[in-house]
C-alpha cells in the first residue's frame, strides 16, 4: 500500500524569499515610526513656540490696591457772582461757588426733575443771570490803561551845589565796603481792590426745582477760590466792556469762547479761541482784555486744591443785538 502525506512546505529558495521580504517590512515600519516620531517632535516643540499653555515663569505677586470711598472726590463747581453787599448766612447745602453767600429762591413755582436754580422769566439766553442792570466802568468810565504808562513831564528844579570832598575823605570813600541794607519782608495777602466795576447783566428765563419763594438767587458759598475767580472776571470784564465801547464799529455780533490757565503766580497761560461765530476784530478784543490783566498770586489754600497748572478758564463773550 502506498501512503500518500500531505505535507506542507516550501522550498530553500521560497524560504530564503520570505526571509528578505520580512526584513524589508521591518525596516518600513522601523523608518515610519521614525517619521512618526520625529513629526511629533516637531510638532510639539513648533507648537510649544506659538502658545504654551504652563507658564514656567515665576508669577508675580498679586498687588491689591485700597481705595477709600468714604469721602467723595471734589468736582469742580460753577461760579455765580453775587451781589456782597445782599450776602446771606452760609447754605445748609453748597451747590454753586461764590464771592459771597446766598440762600436759594425762586419767583415761579417749582418744576420736578429740573436743576436746583430759580423758576423765573426774562430773555432766552445761553447765559445764566438772575436780575437786570446795565454795565457800569471803574472809575465811571475810565479807559483801559497801556502797557506802559507816560512817564510824567519832569518839572525843572534847582540842583544843590555838592559840597567839595577832601582827598582824605575820597580814599575813604573808595576802600569801604559799603554796608548792604536789608528791608523787612511783610507777607501780604491779597485782596480783592475795590472797584465800581460791574457786569451787564439781562435776567434770562430758566425753570428749577427751587421752592422757596422770594427774589431769585441759588445755593451758593462764598469760599477764596469764589473771590479769587470774581477777582479775575472783573479785571477782564473792565477791559473788555472799554475796548468794545471803543471799537464798536469794527465788531461784528457773534459769540467768543476762550479757555486759559491762570498759574500759581497769577499769570495768564496757554491762551486760545477755540469758537469764535463773530470776526476777527471781535477775538482780538476778547484776547487783550484777557492778556492785559494783573491779579495777584493764587492764595495758597486756594492753590493747594487746584491741578499743577493752576485755575481753569473757559469764559464766553457775546455780542447780542440791541
Amino acid at each position: 500500500m502506498t501512503t500518500a502525506e500531505f505535507i506542507i512546505g516550501h522550498s530553500a529558495d521560497d524560504a530564503g524569499e520570505r526571509k528578505q521580504e520580512m526584513r524589508k517590512v521591518l525596516w518600513a515600519l522601523l523608518v515610519a515610526l521614525a517619521i512618526h516620531l520625529l513629526i511629533g517632535y516637531a510638532l510639539a516643540v513648533y507648537g510649544g513656540l506659538l502658545y504654551s499653555p504652563f507658564s514656567t515663569a515665576e508669577d508675580k505677586p498679586v498687588e491689591l490696591s485700597f481705595v477709600d470711598l468714604s469721602t467723595p472726590a471734589p468736582k469742580n463747581t460753577m461760579f455765580v457772582e453775587n451781589d456782597e453787599s445782599k450776602q446771606t448766612e452760609a447754605p445748609k447745602d453748597k451747590t454753586f461757588e461764590s464771592n459771597a453767600n446766598s440762600i436759594a429762591a425762586s419767583q415761579g413755582a417749582a418744576v420736578a426733575d429740573m436743576p436746583p436754580i430759580p423758576s423765573q422769566e426774562g430773555k432766552d439766553r445761553p447765559n445764566f443771570d438772575l436780575d437786570t442792570h446795565p454795565y457800569s466802568l471803574p472809575n465811571q468810565g475810565a479807559q483801559p490803561q497801556p502797557s506802559t504808562p507816560p512817564q510824567p513831564s519832569a518839572t525843572p528844579q534847582l540842583t544843590p551845589q555838592p559840597t567839595p570832598i577832601s582827598k582824605t575823605d575820597e580814599l575813604a570813600m573808595l576802600t569801604s565796603t559799603p554796608r548792604p541794607t536789608v528791608q523787612p519782608t511783610v507777607a501780604t495777602k491779597p485782596q480783592q481792590p475795590s472797584s465800581s466795576y460791574q457786569p451787564m447783566k439781562e435776567r434770562t428765563r430758566s425753570s428749577g426745582s427751587i421752592s422757596n419763594h422770594g427774589i431769585s438767587s441759588v445755593n451758593a458759598l462764598g469760599t477764596p477760590l469764589g473771590r479769587y475767580e470774581k477777582m479775575i472776571q472783573d479785571a477782564i470784564g473792565s477791559r473788555w466792556y472799554a475796548y468794545v465801547q471803543e471799537r464798536m464799529d469794527l465788531i461784528n455780533l457773534g459769540t467768543a469762547q476762550v479757555v486759559f490757565y491762570v498759574d500759581r503766580s497769577g499769570r495768564v497761560k496757554n491762551l486760545k479761541v477755540i469758537k469764535n461765530t463773530s470776526n476777527e476784530a471781535f477775538a482780538n478784543v476778547c484776547l487783550q482784555s484777557i492778556l492785559e490783566i494783573q491779579v495777584p498770586p493764587i492764595p495758597e489754600d486756594v492753590a493747594s486744591t487746584l491741578p499743577p497748572e493752576g485755575l481753569d478758564e473757559q469764559i464766553t463773550f457775546t455780542m447780542f443785538p440791541n
